[in-house]
């Protein structure tokens, strides 16, 4: 085959995806059966909506206009201005995408990946040839740490949990709330449901975090939960390098900051197309710097907010700075929005 996909989450089946539109012979391997949930925020970028939207996969959800940060009696509202994004069940957006990948005729095998070779013609996976390897298999990527190109890190590991609330949602827009050492996010996925996800470094139990934030306890008091806490981390994954040869890494297995701007998923769909454009171009070190560039503002974007976020004062400023400058906040939300790789545009007071 030209290409098999290691990983059948959204960065594996979107990679598979593009690489059978491209007329591409691919297979992905995943060793969860059926439909498959993490913990995620769940809120996906206009961007990533329209990346979707050109795949001809709409997963149904929640549509939101933008982001509101609170913090206590502050809150600041921006606006998404390049169309609505939507929140989207994890289970949902992993449905849609397996059935286009599989209306499309690429084969969805339960296999597990243990050994990777590979020479000047091709990759061997545990006796199986293929042209390239895709490793989508997530954030903490057993084919990146087998090709040696993890990069342990251990300065302020943080994680996320997440569990849904049988409830109307109260707001069009994704709500994100900040204490002193957690973050709540919290996004509308259906008319009735809504996730509820927390960041933190800290230690303790989901009910325990949540507890930081009394104004959102109270809007979910008396809301049944509807599944269990799921949590995801650490959320901090360095790679030395995108690709080895023939083998090259998407979504999370490629590096991950935070999920603290919320872009995982449109950042993952701009790479499986830009992977598949490296492999059929002949060229897979291609990829290293078309990574490098879809990524910059998001890695520039996250590490300052985290910076920020660990600095008691300015964590405390954050959301009254956001009130006051509205058009800096805006201006912000609108450069999250854009797709992956999309040029920014000049920001100034007024819009």
């Amino acid at each position: 085959m030209d290409l098999l996909v290691a990983g059948g989450g959204p960065a594996g089946l979107a990679t598979a995806l593009h690489a059978a539109r491209a007329g591409l012979d691919v297979a992905v391997w995943e060793q969860r059966a059926g439909t498959v949930d993490k913990a995620c925020g769940e809120g996906l970028m206009p961007g990533a909506v329209a990346a979707l939207a050109a795949l001809g996969v709409h997963p149904r959800g929640y549509d939101l206009r933008g982001i509101r940060y609170v913090a206590g009696p502050h809150r600041a509202d921006a606006d998404f201005r390049a169309g609505p994004g939507r929140g989207v069940r994890r289970t949902t957006l992993h449905a849609a995408l397996r059935e286009a990948v599989l209306a499309a005729g690429v084969r969805i095998e339960r296999r597990t990946v243990r050994r990777v070779g590979q020479d000047e013609d091709g990759v061997v996976v545990d006796g199986t040839r293929a042209g390239h390897l895709v490793a989508a298999d997530g954030l903490h990527s057993p084919i990146r740490r087998s090709l040696g190109l993890d990069r342990p890190r251990r300065a302020h590991p943080r994680h996320g949990l997440r569990r849904h609330y049988a409830l109307a949602p109260w707001s069009d827009h994704v709500e994100v709330y900040w204490a002193r050492d957690a973050e709540a996010y919290v996004t509308p996925v259906a008319d009735d449901l809504v996730g509820v996800a927390v960041l933190t470094a800290g230690r303790g139990t989901y009910d325990g975090h949540l507890a930081a934030f009394p104004g959102l306890r109270e809007r979910l008091a008396g809301a049944g939960s509807a599944g269990p806490v799921r949590g995801a981390g650490p959320l901090r994954q360095d790679a030395t390098a995108r690709t080895a040869g023939r083998v090259l890494l998407v979504g999370d297995a490629a590096g991950y900051v935070d999920a603290l701007t919320g872009e995982g998923i449109a950042l993952a769909l701009a790479q499986a197309s830009a992977a598949v454009r490296a492999i059929t171009g002949g060229d897979p070190a291609a990829y290293e710097r078309e990574w490098r560039r879809l990524t910059r503002r998001y890695r520039w974007l996250t590490h300052a907010l985290l910076g920020a976020a660990r600095v008691p004062p300015a964590r405390t400023a954050l959301v009254p700075a956001a009130q006051r400058l509205p058009w800096l906040f805006s201006a912000v939300v609108g450069a999250l929005a854009r797709p992956a790789g999309a040029p920014a545009r000049a920001a100034r007071p007024g819009g």
